[in-house]
């Protein structure tokens, strides 16, 4: 008996500090919340009859629908006979140059900054029309020009045997030449952007690096994955998003995570159970997989997407590439891009506001304000009043946070409190 009160002594302050957790005590009942979720799903995609018939009426804009100024270039999904034949023109018209005794080069778009464009009415960022000329008798491109006859010669030994490599496969296929993968990679884009082809089309895959669990059932390559099943570890996201089919769900949202940790956290707790939703992850740099298959969800299963991730200038970024394309793979952001994240957390005004310790937040290195700054002056940041409000306060104070300084309130505060919260509150930009 007596052991048995020293027990009950034991639990009775963790659970008195379970009651005091900043915040715990004004969270609503949860089919409250879920409430609040399910008018999210209904702003998101609309059912009455009227937002019906204007839907089907009129098509998603695309660039061929706007008068740009200035020309600009998207690729497309081709099949790997039309890329095979777009090669094999390129190579003729090189060998006809050669033999007319003009020697070779390569039309090459210009993927450099000066030759992107942000489209507002897109949200995202796309591909001027101007090209570089990579000949081969100059001294300053011989090397590169190698490389790429080189990966147009593996590329097209790809769609004859019609398999699918990952790009350390390319790389190792010849590393003196490529002496580093970084240069392979960024000639492969270049390939794709001279076809007019997306990456996935070259039949050249990233190894596997993103993760879902949550409330998805999808068929891989036939086989069906239910992601409730997974684990904590969930279920990697397939490099071929050709595989990836039949996607069903009874989410109300999907969580975008920025990283491992956060994902564990959750994945753990079950927080697709408490509240339906899906949560993904690339763990950290978002790769062309994880941005196909997010997109991929976005726009079967017509859910809004959340995001979490750390309250730096890296963060932004992330959820930029996300949402509005990279600089580097702006020639496909049409099919890499998904339109619509709301940024849920960690934002810089939630430091103050979720009475985060002072010791667990960092301050910013000079690299840190200078990004945040030219963040800034971007036009996908500027079209968003609430982001410029919250980086220009996060450049103003100098202090950044990552998602894990919420354990501070205790190693469940992110699933338990914060979350739960932030949807109640619908505090999302």
């Amino acid at each position: 008996m007596a052991e048995k009160k020293q027990k009950q002594k034991r639990r009775r302050p963790d659970s008195d500090d379970e009651s005091e957790l900043p915040f715990k005590n004004i969270l609503k009942p949860d089919p409250a919340i879920l409430e609040t979720l399910k008018q999210l799903v209904l702003a998101t995609n609309p059912k009455s009859s009227a937002a019906a018939s204007s839907s089907s009426s009129s098509k998603p804009l695309t660039l061929s629908d706007l008068n740009l100024s200035a020309k600009c270039r998207e690729v497309s999904d081709l099949s790997l006979s039309s890329v095979q034949s777009e090669i094999e023109t390129q190579i003729l018209q090189i060998a006809h140059s050669i033999l007319s005794g003009n020697g070779f080069a390569f039309q090459v778009p210009s993927r450099a900054s000066s030759n992107q464009l942000y489209v507002p009415e897109l949200d995202r960022i796309v591909l001027k029309d101007k090209t570089t000329l990579r000949p081969f008798a100059h001294v300053s491109s011989v090397r590169k020009s190698t490389i790429t006859t080189k990966i147009l010669a593996l590329i097209h030994q790809l769609c004859l045997k019609s398999i699918h490599v990952t790009k350390r496969d390319l790389f190792y296929t010849d590393v003196k030449l490529f002496q580093d993968q970084t240069q392979s990679d960024a000639v492969l884009d270049d390939v794709a952007c001279m076809l007019g082809c997306t990456r996935s089309s070259l039949n050249v895959i990233a190894s596997e690096k993103g993760v879902v669990v949550g409330r998805l059932i999808f068929s891989d390559n036939g086989d069906m994955i239910d992601c409730t099943k997974m684990g904590m570890g969930g279920k990697a996201i397939p490099p071929n998003i050709d595989r990836v089919g039949d996607m069903k769900s009874d989410a109300l949202f999907i969580l975008l995570v920025e990283k491992d940790a956060a994902y564990i956290r959750l994945a753990e707790d079950r927080f697709y159970n408490r509240f339906p939703c899906i949560i993904v992850t690339a763990k950290g740099q978002p790769d062309v997989a994880t941005r196909l298959f997010l997109r991929k969800m976005k726009m079967e299963l017509k859910l809004p997407v959340l995001a979490l991730v750390d309250s730096d200038p890296y963060g932004l970024k992330i959820l930029s590439v996300y949402g509005c394309g990279s600089k580097n793979m702006s020639y496909d952001s049409a099919n890499l891009t998904t339109p619509d994240i709301k940024w849920l957390g960690i934002r810089p005004s939630d430091l103050d506001k979720y009475k985060i310790p002072e010791q667990c937040r960092l301050p910013m290195t000079e690299q840190d304000i200078k990004t945040g700054k030219d963040l800034l002056e971007e036009d996908f940041v500027k079209k968003n009043p609430g982001w410029v409000e919250e980086l220009t306060l996060m450049v103003k104070t100098k202090q950044k946070a990552e998602i894990q300084a919420l354990s501070t309130f205790g190693f469940q505060y992110l699933s338990e409190v914060y979350l739960p919260l932030k949807l109640q509150q619908k505090d999302w930009l």
